[in-house]
């Protein structure tokens, strides 16, 4: 495997900007053949047309999104959630369905701001109840690929 190979793949795998050092002691060469394959890296990235590119940060160097595609990120990944709505998150997916009222009984007012964000996100849906003011509120098909989670899956006994 040519050394420009091994490097892309470390960058990929380690997901993190990373110090021509640490890139050289992974890939089990000195720095001097690591910055050449880098750069040899660096080039072929931008000759071709692809969604990627590796770039030198001040933390290191990164293969990362090129900032032209950096809006399909919004509506691809969901934006990082907080703890509380983590949590929110994980009450609706637990008693899914469940009614928005039982939800504000356990998780408090704030559960409301929660929801919206989450239905924002595309990671809960919210329907109005048939025969009540409230709504009832289950995880979607996002939700279930974003947590790589198999929705028939059974629970453990």
């Amino acid at each position: 495997m040519k050394l420009a190979n091994k490097i892309e793949a470390i960058l990929y795998l380690k997901g993190q900007p990373l110090s021509l050092g640490e890139i050289a002691g992974l890939a089990g060469c000195d720095r001097q053949k690591a910055k050449k394959a880098l750069l040899d890296l660096m080039n072929d990235y931008d000759s071709r047309d692809s969604a990627l590119e590796v770039i030198n940060t001040p933390v290191g160097y990164s293969l990362q999104l090129k900032s032209t595609c950096e809006g399909m990120l919004e509506s691809l990944i969901p934006a990082e959630l907080g703890i509380a709505s983590l949590r929110t998150l994980a009450a609706i997916a637990l008693k899914s369905p469940l009614l928005q009222t039982e939800l504000i009984e356990l998780r408090g007012s704030s559960a409301y701001a929660h929801v919206q964000e989450l239905v924002k996100l595309g990671l809960v849906r919210k329907r109005r109840q048939t025969d009540g003011r409230s709504y009832w509120l289950q995880v979607t098909d996002k939700f279930y690929q974003y947590f790589e989670i198999d929705r028939f899956s059974q629970s453990l006994s």
